[in-house]
């Protein structure tokens, strides 16, 4: 059976660049050979709509109500309507990535979660079903399919969605635009994650021993500087002040938050998580969303091959990055 390594990229702030994030290193990770299965749970459906041209996602939209509705909504509506578990759903395949799309109507099931979390503090089955239902859901995707990643997308807020995924997650990935408010953000991010691991913990432990659990346990794989501008090879002088106050702030507010609970959840101060990163890439990044593919694969403007180039370098080693780091916890 497989057993993916599951990964939430993560920021409670907007504009850092998640999406980007996930459908490039699932590309990269594909040409490398593994197998990877992307899952919108963002409402906005941004991954959705990168991959997907208008026509396809509004088909998607119109009949996931439907019994053969094909969205991740479509998979969790029966936890939500009470009449069983999350149910299978046909993926959307891209190329050699796999998709669950998003869906507009998730925003419902992230109100169902908020009660369902508190419910799970009074033990209730039916609580602890529904806030482990995508993580049910993702397991059972892949005994079907061997899966070596699942990528979670997440929106840009720290609700009960976004909660029940990190806590599902093997690892996550913090991506981090180097300029001021993303930097601010980091100061919440690290105690909001240790909060969930252990209210987690609080419901595991008092959980009937049959009620399924979610891993609880996210190690933090490392952080990703992102849009920052360059003077010929190397980064501007603003942001790489930027860069030194964020390497500071990762250690200060995630990894010394999260160690004080295990130390395997995140690395020491002598170690620099930084798991690559993404310069500025202008109109490229546009040109790719446009047109549903890789960085490097869009036919962009001419002029822009160099930074073609640097994208394509820039995601393959983040890939063989997270390759290396998560190597004993692949498929099996």
């Amino acid at each position: 059976m497989s057993n993916p390594v599951r990964i939430t990229i993560y920021n409670h702030k907007g504009g850092v660049g998640k999406t980007t994030l996930a459908v490039n290193i699932a590309f990269a990770l594909s040409s490398l050979g593994k197998s990877v299965l992307l899952i919108d749970s963002d409402p906005q459906c941004n991954l959705t709509s990168y991959l997907l041209s208008d026509d396809v996602v509004d088909d998607l939209l119109d009949h996931s109500n439907d019994g053969n509705g094909r969205t991740i909504w479509s998979a969790v509506k029966p936890v939500i309507d009470g009449i069983g578990p999350a149910r299978l759903v046909k993926l959307t395949e891209i190329e050699d990535v796999a998709l669950l799309p998003g869906d507009i109507r998730l925003s419902e099931f992230e109100e169902f979660l908020g009660d369902a979390w508190a419910d799970g503090f009074k033990r209730r089955m039916g609580a602890l079903r529904a806030t482990s239902s995508i993580s049910y859901l993702i397991s059972s995707l892949a005994s079907q399919r061997d899966f070596d990643f699942v990528f979670y997308d997440t929106g840009p807020n720290i609700g009960p969605l976004n909660r029940v995924l990190l806590l599902d997650s093997d690892f996550f990935i913090v991506p981090v635009a180097c300029d001021l408010f993303s930097t601010r953000a980091l100061a919440t991010l690290g105690q909001t994650v240790k909060k969930w691991i252990i209210d987690a913990e609080t419901i595991d432990a008092i959980a009937p021993d049959d009620a399924m659990a979610l891993n609880g346990r996210p190690e933090f794989l490392g952080y990703i500087p992102q849009r920052f501008k360059v003077y010929g090879r190397a980064m501007t002088r603003e942001a790489d002040s930027y860069h030194k106050t964020i390497k500071s702030r990762v250690h200060k507010d995630i990894s010394s938050v999260l160690r004080k609970i295990d130390r395997k959840l995140a690395p020491p101060r002598s170690v620099d998580p930084v798991i690559g990163k993404v310069q500025d890439l202008a109109s490229i990044v546009q040109a790719a969303q446009r047109q549903g593919v890789p960085i490097w694969n869009c036919s962009a403007p001419s002029g822009r091959a160099r930074l073609k180039k640097i994208a394509e370098k820039s995601f393959f080693q983040i890939a063989k990055y997270i390759v290396r780091a998560t190597d004993d916890r692949g498929s099996s």
